[in-house]
């Protein structure tokens, strides 16, 4: 039997970024063995982006969903968490035994559209044990999940050419998250009470001013996010071969991880400093950020080594480091009983977005090369910075 946690909002939210962490190894457990499943189930070189994107249709599909009906408003985020955790990972094994290339994309959608539980219900347990310094709780937890997001890498760096395993222990490691979560967190001081369903919440939500700006400054960030953690992998491996190194291909693979786990520290620190200069302006430099670094990879690639991983660490902390102040902006400024449908509505239209850089930025690629394909990410975060410019008022 687990001893009972203090219920203290550091305790609690170490649990809960814990099972954030666990839980998140799933996202990107098929893109980082890509290439070998691509060999396994002989899947078209055209669909291949699938096994990243039908994670994301699947979360947006899942989020839709959670948003129209209230789900994260009805019910306790603790047993939401507990159950996208448990599909999620019977969905992920599945791969290990899918009949076709069709059934492993099959079940990456369902994958993407369990880990909708897991997410924004993370975020309003957060929210709900921290008022002041929600931004750096908040920041801690993304790091959390931006790090779950990286470990797959870091897997198939230890598994080399094997897959299997490194799937499998991805499910297992959220399973135990789930249940990590089910059996010691409570509900803070400061969660929002479950609500009876309320057709006009959405309507509710989009009606506030802060909630409409932070809105659309993730949708900026968003814009860059995912497809530069889906593919820098590949720009990186792409950028070493044409600067000469041999092992292109498995120091790609400890590129896309250094990449992702650096925005763990991101998140954490710009999280820190927004609770005391403002959230609004801090994610503003970290899109103006990440920009800059999206157009600098022309001047780097296919030159040093020391250059790519110098730019893709800077990078990768940049281009997270402002994902939690979007939701806590939210969460102060959504109406109180509908913070959860609020959260849930910004991920969905956001990892939408996502589905469009995702499948662009390699036909980009493919029409010019990757040393120009992440010129199309820069647009994002400069709109999205703007946003926040105008957040950064009496209002925030």
């Amino acid at each position: 039997m687990i001893p009972a946690a203090p219920h203290t909002p550091w305790v609690m939210l170490g649990v809960v970024s814990l099972a954030q962490f666990l839980g998140m190894t799933l996202w990107f457990s098929a893109t980082a063995v890509a290439p070998l499943l691509i060999d396994e189930y002989k899947i078209s070189p055209d669909h291949a982006a699938w096994l990243t994107m039908a994670v994301q249709a699947g979360f947006v599909a899942g989020t839709l969903l959670s948003a129209v009906s209230n789900i994260g408003d009805v019910f306790n985020p603790r047993v939401l968490m507990f159950i996208g955790s448990l599909v999620g990972a019977c969905a992920n094994a599945a791969v290990l035994v899918a009949p076709s290339g069709s059934a492993v994309i099959a079940m990456r959608f369902v994958t993407g559209a369990s880990l909708a539980l897991v997410y924004p219900p993370a975020m309003k347990i957060a929210a709900g044990w921290f008022r002041g310094g929600r931004g750096f709780a908040l920041g801690l937890l993304i790091g959390a999940l931006t790090l779950g997001k990286a470990f797959p890498h870091l897997l198939t760096t230890m598994f080399g050419a094997e897959w299997r395993e490194p799937m499998l222990l991805a499910s297992a490691l959220a399973l135990i998250g789930g249940t990590l979560v089910l059996l010691i967190v409570r509900d803070g001081p400061y969660v929002t009470p479950t609500a009876p369903f309320d057709p006009r919440a959405i309507t509710r939500v989009l009606s506030s001013r802060g909630a409409r700006l932070a809105t659309l400054g993730y949708l900026g960030h968003m814009w860059e996010l995912y497809a530069m953690w889906t593919w820098v992998a590949v720009f990186a491996t792409a950028s070493l071969a044409a600067s000469g190194m041999t092992d292109a291909d498995g120091a790609g693979s400890l590129a896309a991880f250094v990449a992702i786990g650096s925005g763990a520290i991101g998140c954490a620190l710009a999280g820190y400093i927004a609770d005391r200069i403002g959230r609004a302006r801090v994610a503003m430099w970290a899109m103006l950020g990440s920009a800059a670094c999206a157009a600098l990879t022309l001047v780097v690639y296919g030159r040093s080594p020391i250059l790519l991983y110098a730019l893709i660490v800077v990078w990768g902390f940049s281009v997270v480091a402002d994902s939690a102040q979007f939701s806590a902006l939210v969460s102060e400024h959504a109406p109180r009983d509908h913070v959860g449908t609020a959260l849930t509505l910004q991920t969905c239209v956001g990892f939408l977005l996502t589905m469009v850089t995702i499948e662009l930025l390699p036909r980009v690629a493919a029409a010019t090369s990757w040393q120009w394909a992440s010129v199309l990410l820069v647009p994002g975060p400069l709109l999205g910075a703007y946003a926040m410019k105008r957040l950064t008022g009496p209002t925030v």
